[in-house]
Formats: C-alpha cells, sequence, structure tokens
C-alpha cells in the first residue's frame, strides 16, 4: 500500500469521528507487522477524560487483534495545518513500535510529512518489565 492509499484510509475514518465538541475529526490508518491495515477516529466524551484520539483508537484494534508492532502510521483532520500526534499517542506508539516507526502526518489537502516516531518523541520512556 502507498503512502497516499493509507492517506486515504486514514480521511475515511475521519469521516466517522465523533467530536460534537471540539468538531475537530482526526482518523487515522496504521499497517500491522502482519500487512492488515487497522483504522479509528477520534471518539469525544462530555467528560473530555474519556475521549480518545484517532492514533489509539487504530493502535488499540490492532493490538486487540493480536498485532504485536506496528509499522506504519498516517493521520489526517480537516485542518490546513499538517496534524501530528498528541503526546499520549506518541507515547502509545512507543509501547507497540520500534524507535523506526514511520509517521505520516497530513493536512485538508493530502500533502504530508513524513517522520520517525523518535524525531516525534526522542527519549521516549519505555519500560518493558525486562522484557
Amino acid at each position: 500500500m502507498t503512502e497516499n492509499e493509507l492517506i486515504k484510509k486514514a480521511k475515511e475514518a475521519m469521516n466517522r469521528a465523533y467530536a460534537p465538541y471540539s468538531c475537530f475529526r482526526v482518523g487515522a490508518a496504521l499497517i500491522g507487522g502482519s500487512g492488515n491495515v487497522y483504522t479509528g477516529a477520534n471518539i469525544e466524551n462530555i467528560s473530555f477524560g474519556a475521549t480518545i484520539c484517532a492514533e489509539r483508537t487504530a493502535v488499540f484494534k490492532a493490538i486487540s487483534e493480536g498485532e504485536s508492532k506496528l509499522k506504519i502510521i498516517a493521520i489526517a483532520s480537516d485542518s490546513e495545518d499538517y496534524i501530528h500526534p498528541c503526546g499520549i499517542c506518541r507515547q502509545v506508539l512507543a509501547e507497540f513500535s520500534e524507535k523506526s516507526l514511520r509517521v505520516l502526518c497530513s493536512n485538508k489537502k493530502g500533502d504530508f510529512r513524513e517522520y520517525t516516531l523518535e524525531q516525534l518523541l526522542p527519549n521516549a520512556f519505555i519500560d518493558k518489565g525486562g522484557k
């Protein structure tokens, strides 16, 4: 799957976002080590603390389906600016991937910038309990 196809899947996922409070819809699409694609959208809650970002939705779907590694993730929104994962999502990505995870941050037009997770989260806290 090309980068543009993955971003398209993230945009499709964005259309399923539930964002009545912020009106800021985000979608994510990732490819796991198996080659399967998993998508997610942000899902808000009036308490805000129970809100989940699109990236974490996609990651948790992948892990709950048996994936153990992530290869690449694309993020899309309605923003004119490039969308980047928040700090919590960066830390979750670090839990289930290598520092070399490819992160595609796109804008409303579908243009994207590519980063590694290490570039977005240098010196990530990782303690796998001796594993």
